[in-house]
Formats: structure tokens, C-alpha cells, sequence
């Protein structure tokens, strides 16, 4: 049997996780995994193989229950039987691997889905058609899907997952096994997409996906070891950095800028000075009339952020 909702839930909110627990004879999947995805935004789960990733996508998706904790659709219990069809109803699912039928072909496939879903026939037809160009996969769709690549196999799994119009689009690693284009085509669908105002929980060992399609990420390892944009965590990780190129480099450049309050470290190399910096909006202006005072010249001013890599990386082997 299901539990209440918590007190903190309300009917307008998106996804939201209390204390989402899942053990597999007595392996800790995921553990007390709090976490809310707002209406509209495409949030992404880092995390090393086994970290707990697509077993989240399971239970939001009403497919495994938790072993404790909830977890919430619309307001709607993944636990509650009463909910967990209307749930799946609300959800497109890209699981790790296709699934499809090899011996129909990709507009067959589409077919019997979209019938599974009960989408009329005009607006199924019409939207498998839509899906199929904009995939570019029109020229293919009376071929049997055991003759496609992983790649095309992958993209019609992602028509699939939207045959029937989902608000909630859930993709596990949407772009693996494709070749650049076509996984450049996948990321410009995942863009329109969360244009058309819909939720998308992507889950991606693709870093570069991560920082360019998601508004918010969250570092998973079983357990949630960090959230926020990826400039946020590298704000958090790493602190603030402001890069200053010069023309021309005053002796004692480096150690002068220390003096201006807020600034933490100062490195040169080259004719490009590195700083930490508390808040780039107030340290910036004063680091520039210190170097222009003392004779320099000042080319350019940036402001420098770590990558999602490294960020990754020192989130994981730091335990959060």
C-alpha cells in the first residue's frame, strides 16, 4: 500500500521525491533521494554506472515501487494503484535499451503504441509522420527495424516515447550510440521539446549534453551528492574566478590585486592573470583601476568557471 502524500505536496507540482528509498535483496539502489523538477524544466542525473540513475527513472515511471519513501507526479503517488496508470499515461519513457519489435517496421512500431496509448487514428498517423521527418527517419519507415543501426534504433525508442504526447518526457542517455549528427538532431528535438513547455528527466553519462540541454543537474551516488546549474556547482566547487589578459603587465601585478578586498588568490601566467575572486561584479572594477593605476594595460576581462568535468569528478571522489 501506497503513502499519503506529504503535507509539502501540492497538486501543481511537477515531480517531487520524499525520502525515495529502493533496495534489491538488501543492495541499496537509491537512498533518501529528496529531490523537486519543476513544470517546464529539463533536469539532468549524473552518476557512475550503478549509481542509482535508471532505477529512479523506473519508479517515477510507476514501473518498480519504492521500498520506502514517495515520490509524487502531478500529485499523483507512484505507490497508489489507482494513480500509477494515469501516470504512465502522463509519461514517455526512453529506457536504457530500445525494446522494439525488430520484425515490424519503425512506422509499425509507432502504430502499435500509439494504439496501446489510445491515440486516435487521424492524430496518431499525423504525429508519427511528424516524428519520423523530424528524426529523419521518413525514408526508413516502412524497413524492418532489425536492419537499422543502434543509432536509428534509438530514435525511433524516442518517437515511441512521444507518441502519445507526453508533459513528462523521461530519456535514459537519449544520445548513446548515435553518430554526431544524429545526436545533434536528438539534442535540438530535446530543445524543442522543453520549448513546448514539457518536464524531461535525462539521465546522461554525456557531460557535454548535460551542460548545453539541462537547467539544473543532480550528481547521484545512490544517494544525491549535489544539485544545482552547472555554473551554480562550479560556483560552489571551485569558487568564482575572473580571467584579466593584459597588454601590458605592471611589475607586481599579482600581488597588488591580493590587497583589493574579496580577492582570495592571484596567478600569472603569461600576460593572463587568474583570480578568485568573492563576487566578479564588485572585485572586477577595482582589479581593472588597480592594473590601468599602476600602468598596465587590460585587453580583455572574463569570467572563468571550471567545466562540467571537472566539476563531476570532484563532486564524485569527494563524496558530495
Amino acid at each position: 500500500m501506497g503513502l499519503p502524500p506529504s503535507p509539502s505536496v501540492k497538486a501543481n507540482e511537477m515531480i517531487e521525491t520524499v525520502d525515495l528509498t529502493r533496495r534489491f535483496d538488501g543492495l541499496v539502489a537509491v537512498e533518501g533521494l529528496n529531490l523537486r523538477i519543476e513544470d517546464g524544466e529539463v533536469f539532468g542525473l549524473l552518476g557512475p554506472n550503478g549509481a542509482g540513475k535508471t532505477t529512479t527513472i523506473r519508479m517515477l515511471s510507476a514501473l518498480i515501487s519504492p521500498t520506502s519513501g514517495s515520490a509524487f507526479i502531478d500529485g499523483l503517488d507512484v505507490s497508489h494503484r489507482q494513480d500509477q496508470l494515469r501516470i504512465r499515461s502522463m509519461v514517455g519513457l526512453l529506457p536504457e535499451s530500445p525494446g522494439l519489435y525488430e520484425s515490424l517496421s519503425a512506422w509499425q512500431n509507432l502504430e502499435f503504441y500509439g494504439k496501446m496509448y489510445g491515440v486516435p487514428t487521424s492524430e496518431r498517423q499525423a504525429r508519427i509522420k511528424q516524428l519520423l521527418t523530424t528524426l529523419e527517419l521518413w525514408d526508413r519507415r516502412d524497413d524492418a527495424v532489425s536492419g537499422f543501426s543502434k543509432g536509428m534504433k534509438q530514435k525511433v525508442s524516442i518517437a515511441r516515447a512521444l507518441v502519445h504526447e507526453p508533459r513528462y518526457l523521461f530519456l535514459d542517455e537519449p544520445t548513446s550510440g548515435l553518430d554526431p549528427q544524429a545526436a545533434l538532431t536528438v539534442r535540438q528535438y530535446i530543445m524543442e521539446l522543453r520549448g513546448e513547455g514539457r518536464t524531461i528527466l535525462l539521465n546522461t553519462h554525456n557531460l557535454d549534453d548535460a551542460h548545453r540541454l539541462c537547467d539544473r543537474i543532480g550528481v547521484l551516488r545512490s544517494r544525491l551528492l549535489a544539485i544545482g546549474s552547472p555554473d551554480e556547482l562550479a560556483d560552489r566547487f571551485f569558487g568564482r574566478t575572473t580571467m584579466v589578459r593584459m597588454v601590458s603587465i605592471p611589475k607586481g601585478v599579482p600581488e597588488a590585486v591580493l590587497k583589493v578586498p574579496g580577492v582570495l588568490s592571484s596567478e600569472l601566467n603569461g600576460n593572463e592573470l587568474t583570480l578568485r575572486v568573492e563576487d566578479p561584479s564588485v572585485q572586477n572594477p577595482l582589479i581593472v583601476d588597480l592594473i590601468i593605476s599602476m600602468g598596465g594595460k587590460v585587453e580583455y576581462v572574463e569570467q572563468g568557471r571550471r567545466g562540467l568535468e571537472d566539476v563531476y569528478l570532484k563532486i564524485i571522489e569527494g563524496g558530495g
